[in-house]
């Protein structure tokens, strides 16, 4: 549910929060900022949350979300994707291009920034096309669009992989000038296919559903990670799902090669076995792993060789995902619950701990996005962009409940743990007591 409540000016009392990296103190959000941290009386008019037993987190980052806006506003808006985000715990968000019109021009990454300011939940970044229309011929305006006022500095053709080895040279020259980053979606498409559905393996042969094999993703991770110190540019490896890309990732960090990578919450938590009954809610691009790969995935992030969470949130109307497995949509939704996975499973099983969770979450991705005012430490003269969780709480996941226009949840009846209780964009409150404000 949506309230409706104009807090621009309010001034917030957080009593008793446990802040990452500071202790258990209280603290004064105003005008934009942190005012005020430590034991404190309230100031004059403010309204005071209690955070008791609550974590304070930097709001929460997310390089990786399709928000369906321009073309297919039947799935998602910029405006219900910002308050899936919001309730997710999220202070921005990155936009992915494949959209319709493509974001691959000035004008059209304006318009995305546009939707995201009116919204006003959270900050929109729009991810700029590497190449025109997607198609992997020609490369889009990366210089124009970096310039416009969405400063658009993350480029990705996520959904297709930038194949051409030449023309992923000459993207990574290009953005170089800049400091911008490839965000890759690693998939041979000659080693998998657009058939390819399902992870490549013994259950693919037993469903009889064309596979997708490890090394469809792990020859472009290598391949781009060689390009990366070849030119001195930045590659991200966008949802890495396997335990040899991963390999490949610690191997080029440890060259001091320009690599970083992401994970997303279902590749942390659900496996191949979901697939069994045909479900299409399971169908995803990459595809679920089996735990071998799940396992390594967790240990990557918490050794930091992957640096980042991010949800691929993936919307899709009911006649996009309700076919047969083979013939439905890829992807399942994300932002609600990315925090809540992440206690769940990475904290839980491998001693995430919240310093952690607080940089993978929030200051990593602020970083490879090049976003200065996010995922900034929780001190005084920062910006008020706060996450408050309960990492106790129990939740079982509604997918009718979701603010998303979409259904395709894959979390649905999982009982996970934590919630989030209120966020703060710029000290103003975008959710307080579990409700979005818009």
């Amino acid at each position: 549910m949506t309230t409706t409540n104009d807090n621009t000016n309010q001034t917030y009392l957080i009593r008793g929060a446990d802040i990452v990296g500071a202790g258990r103190h209280d603290m004064v959000l105003q005008d934009g900022v942190i005012t005020q941290l430590g034991q404190v009386d309230a100031p004059s008019g403010a309204v005071v949350v209690d955070a008791d037993g609550l974590v304070a987190l930097p709001g929460l980052v997310d390089l990786h979300t399709h928000l369906r806006e321009p073309g297919r506003e039947d799935a998602e808006t910029v405006a219900t994707g910002s308050a899936a985000a919001a309730a997710g715990g999220f202070t921005a968000l990155l936009a992915m291009a494949n959209t319709n019109p493509v974001t691959d021009t000035a004008e059209a990454a304006e318009h995305v920034y546009d939707l995201g300011q009116r919204a006003g939940l959270v900050d929109v970044h729009p991810v700029g096309a590497v190449t025109k229309g997607l198609a992997g011929e020609e490369l889009a305006e990366l210089g124009l669009m970096h310039r416009s006022r969405a400063a658009v500095r993350v480029f990705s053709d996520d959904g297709k992989c930038v194949h051409d080895a030449r023309l992923m040279r000459r993207a990574l020259e290009y953005v170089r000038a800049f400091d911008g980053v490839i965000s890759q979606h690693s998939q041979d498409p000659r080693l998998a296919d657009g058939q390819a559905c399902c992870h490549e393996g013994e259950l693919s042969g037993r469903l009889g559903l064309p596979g997708w094999p490890v090394v469809a993703e792990e020859v472009i991770v290598a391949r781009d990670v060689m390009l990366a110190r070849h030119t001195g540019s930045r590659v991200h490896v966008a949802h890495v799902s396997t335990a040899g890309s991963v390999e490949v990732i610690r191997w080029a960090k440890a060259q001091g090669i320009k690599v970083t990578a992401e994970v997303t919450p279902h590749h942390l938590m659900l496996t191949t076995d979901l697939l069994a009954d045909y479900d299409p809610t399971f169908k995803v691009n990459p595809p679920l792993r089996p735990d071998k790969h799940v396992r390594a995935l967790r240990t990557a992030l918490v050794d930091g060789t992957i640096d980042a969470v991010a949800t691929d949130h993936a919307p899709h109307a009911r006649h996009d995902k309700e076919h047969a497995f083979a013939e439905a949509a890829f992807g399942m939704l994300g932002l609600e619950q990315a925090l809540q996975v992440v206690n769940t499973v990475s904290r839980v099983d491998d001693g995430l701990d919240w310093a952690a969770v607080a940089d993978r979450t929030s200051a990593a991705p602020a970083r490879i996005a090049g976003l200065g005012d996010q995922g900034r430490p929780l001190q005084v003269g920062e910006p008020g962009n706060i996450t408050l969780f309960d990492p106790d709480a129990r939740a079982v996941v509604d997918a009718a409940a979701s603010h998303s226009l979409s259904r395709n949840n894959p979390w649905h009846g999982h009982t996970l743990r934590g919630q989030v209780v209120a966020t703060f964009l710029r000290s103003r409150a975008t959710v307080l007591d579990g409700k979005v404000i818009s």
